[in-house]
């Protein structure tokens, strides 16, 4: 597994040259190890397809839309793991407790497997430089959720949908109800950005693995969106505007 993961303090603003999410350093390397446990499972699935007598691909480049999903959305998924295993430990709501325990086992199983592909092709784990340079088709991109161009997220996060340090700070700061809503909320959001970079990466790569993820993201991820569309009604609060 690469050792290529930005080392960063919990509470530091965004680097300027790198681009890069500024999250505790153990919370990302902890989720890194676990996922590393799923990555056997990744290969032994590779190497299945291939002894059925699937035709062989070409293996992906640097900068195609395989590795580029493949390492932008890991950094995407992490993030959501990050918050949803604080809301897990720290909501008093069993209904909150459960979706965090189910997006957060889910997205890091996904991992697992996107990292799995990048020791295949032989790329990092993260690419450095501007996030979503893979995604060069612009007028797709924005009939997905308003998503723009890498620089233009709106919100000043790096990817479409993903919370700033500010907005993890204020999430940790929170308890009882003021948490729930507010982790509903980002998580509709990240969710909502996570979405239109998979339909991309789905219409853009005829890649086997990659469309199988890629539906298993937006079907589980869609059920999500609706049920935590419910949850904040249910509570009497609204979604964020897209990011």
């Amino acid at each position: 597994m690469s050792a290529e993961i930005h080392r960063v303090d919990e509470d530091t603003e965004l680097d300027e040259t790198t681009e890069r999410p500024a999250w505790s350093r153990w919370v990302i390397i902890g989720a890194t190890l676990v996922a590393v446990l799923l990555v056997g499972a990744t290969l032994g699935m590779f190497l299945t397809n291939t002894a059925g007598g699937e035709p062989a691909t070409a293996t992906p480049a640097a900068g195609s839309v395989e590795v580029g999903f493949a390492q932008d959305m890991s950094v995407h998924h992490l993030q959501a793991v990050t918050m949803a295993n604080w809301a897990r430990d720290h909501t008093t709501d069993p209904e909150v407790r459960q979706l965090a325990f189910d997006i957060g086992t889910t997205q890091l199983e996904q991992v697992g497997r996107m990292k799995g592909w990048l020791m295949l092709w032989d790329q990092p784990e993260q690419a450095t430089g501007a996030y979503m340079t893979w995604m060069t088709d612009a007028g797709a991109m924005s009939g997905h959720g308003g998503m723009q161009m890498p620089q233009a997220v709106a919100n000043g996060a790096p990817m479409p949908g993903m919370a700033t340090s500010a907005d993890l700070t204020k999430l940790r700061s929170l308890s009882g109800k003021a948490l729930d809503v507010e982790f509903l909320q980002l998580m509709l959001r990240h969710h909502q950005g996570g979405t239109g970079m998979a339909t991309y990466a789905q219409q853009h790569s005829d890649l086997l693995a990659l469309q199988q993820l890629t539906k298993s993201i937006l079907t589980s991820q869609g059920a999500e969106m609706d049920l935590m569309n419910r949850m904040l009604g249910a509570r009497g609060a609204a979604p964020l505007p897209a990011a």
